[in-house]
């Protein structure tokens, strides 16, 4: 059976013994509630001895006798909700499957997940309903008692109030109502945190200073690259739309962002994590490129009339593509398994941690201008280098080197904005801008190789290859113009 995914939404408070619970049928929307439903539910964390997944906010469960049983990974997603990951039991009644193992492994990498806690809950359901009998939230009357090894049994009571078809005005309703009653907001987000108490490792409470140094601009945006990629990890793994462009990206700015900080980031040990950075998203790169000219070939073979479409032209091509997109993400999630990774994960913690500086470390609105100005200057170069050209390939090798310098000088800015403001976000738009028109250029040139390819092999197969030529000739064009384009634009990328 596959994993389901479903957004949790709720509330929690803790409550004494003594507690009644409050007339919950005069909530507003709430027509009655259901007959309360009794369930006896045992729930088995795991983690990794050092506590990684509850340090990072993510739970990992086995639980058994209630109406999901199953293995159940919750992702935090903002105050208040949690992405639930379920999985079904299966056999093994210890182990954790492998299949659910890799939904943390962006957190656990090779560390063994073992039973740090387990719950015992005796809980009432009471089902609010509207007046067609729709399910708007379910409230659960808990009585937990929670086992850790090492330490005395714990118990307490608590309600849980979780959205099922109603919205969050049922809940901001019932906090009133419910503490009238002599609950109180919970103090911790889970039955897990509060079980595990003070043994969680304490998070990164770094923030950026009001002046901050120019190391300080580096590990914030750095920070939050790192923290994209552990966020996006379990969505690739999980094939969300979108997701593998999100992960490359992340390692596409952390890696500019450790050339960009060079005068303040040791460089020797930069250039590794570069290397091994471009190797993750060169590995994440095949399945993502293939996705892209899918769609992009799809729109353009529905376009052409039909009498100038010679035999089965948008199914060869989605055919290849279907192909090559199954084989790198089969080649990418082999990557996420990777010890070269888990290793690459490691070293992204310490680099955010204790950044290798050097001692060119000044304030940093005296210090990012001339970093940004470098980053110009090196776009600059690529720029004259494409003008000077004497091939159409050789042109559009230069200009994919001026793409990769909008981006790195995008980037740059980015970065640069919580001393600069407006300035740096209005140079990172024009970048992003001249990166568009270029990737544009880029595309074309990706799409004609792979159009001739096909082609050749039409031929030699006997068919016709006619639509493949139009086709080649239209990314022609597209590349044509996306050249013009950026000529045009790139006088107005200019540094204030």
């Amino acid at each position: 059976m596959a994993p389901s995914e479903q957004l949790e939404i709720e509330t929690k408070y803790e409550v004494d013994e003594a507690a009644s619970l409050p007339a919950l049928h005069e909530l507003p929307g709430v027509a009655s509630v259901a007959q309360p439903v009794e369930l006896d539910l045992e729930a088995v964390y795991y983690d990794t001895e050092a506590l990684v997944l509850a340090a990072n906010k993510v739970t990992l469960r086995r639980r058994t006798g209630g109406e999901d049983d199953g293995w159940h990974v919750k992702f935090p997603v903002s105050s208040g909700e949690r992405l639930e990951v379920r999985h079904p039991l299966g056999r093994s009644n210890h182990n954790v499957p492998a299949a659910v193992v890799r939904t943390v492994r962006v957190h656990a990498r090779d560390s063994q997940l073992v039973p740090v806690v387990t719950l015992s809950t005796k809980r009432i359901v009471h089902r609010l309903l509207d007046a067609d009998g729709a399910v708007l939230a379910e409230l659960a009357d808990d009585r937990v008692t929670a086992v850790v090894a090492g330490a005395e049994p714990d118990s307490w009571r608590e309600w849980e109030l979780e959205l099922v078809g109603g919205d969050r005005a049922l809940l901001e309703a019932a906090e009133e109502v419910l503490r009238s009653a002599g609950a109180s907001p919970a103090s911790g987000p889970s039955k897990l945190a509060r079980a595990l108490g003070d043994r969680v490792p304490a998070a990164d409470a770094w923030e950026l200073p009001s002046k901050p140094l120019t190391s300080d601009l580096f590990r914030a945006y750095a920070g939050a690259q790192v923290q994209a990629i552990r966020e996006r990890d379990p969505e690739v793994r999980r094939d969300v739309p979108d997701s593998i462009h999100k992960f490359r990206v992340a390692t596409r700015r952390l890696r500019s962002a450790l050339a960009t900080y060079r005068p303040v980031v040791d460089r020797e040990q930069g250039d590794r994590i570069r290397t091994e950075l471009k190797w993750l998203a060169g590995e994440l790169g095949v399945a993502r490129d293939a996705e892209v000219q899918r769609e992009h070939f799809a729109a353009e073979v529905a376009e052409q009339p039909d009498e100038l479409v010679m035999g089965r032209v948008a199914g060869r091509i989605d055919d290849h593509l279907r192909g090559v997109y199954k084989e790198g993400r089969a080649g990418a999630l082999a990557a996420l398994e990777s010890e070269r990774y888990f290793r690459l994960l490691d070293t992204l913690d310490e680099l955010i941690a204790r950044p290798p500086l050097t001692g060119d470390d000044r304030k940093a609105k005296k210090q990012i201008g001339d970093l940004l100005e470098h980053d110009w200057k090196r776009m600059r170069k690529a720029v004259r280098r494409s003008e000077a050209a004497e091939t159409s390939a050789e042109q559009d090798h230069e200009l994919h080197e001026v793409r990769k310098a909008a981006k790195r000088l995008r980037y740059a800015a980015e970065s640069a904005v919580p001393v600069l403001g407006d300035e740096a976000a209005d140079l990172a738009a024009r970048a992003e801008e001249v990166q568009e028109v270029l990737g544009e250029h880029q595309d074309s040139v990706v799409s004609r190789d792979l159009l001739r390819q096909l082609a050749v092999q039409v031929h030699l197969d006997g068919g016709n290859a006619f639509t493949f030529g139009r086709l080649h000739a239209a990314e022609e064009q597209r590349g044509i113009r996306s050249r013009d384009a950026f000529y045009t634009l790139w006088p107005s990328l200019r540094l204030n």
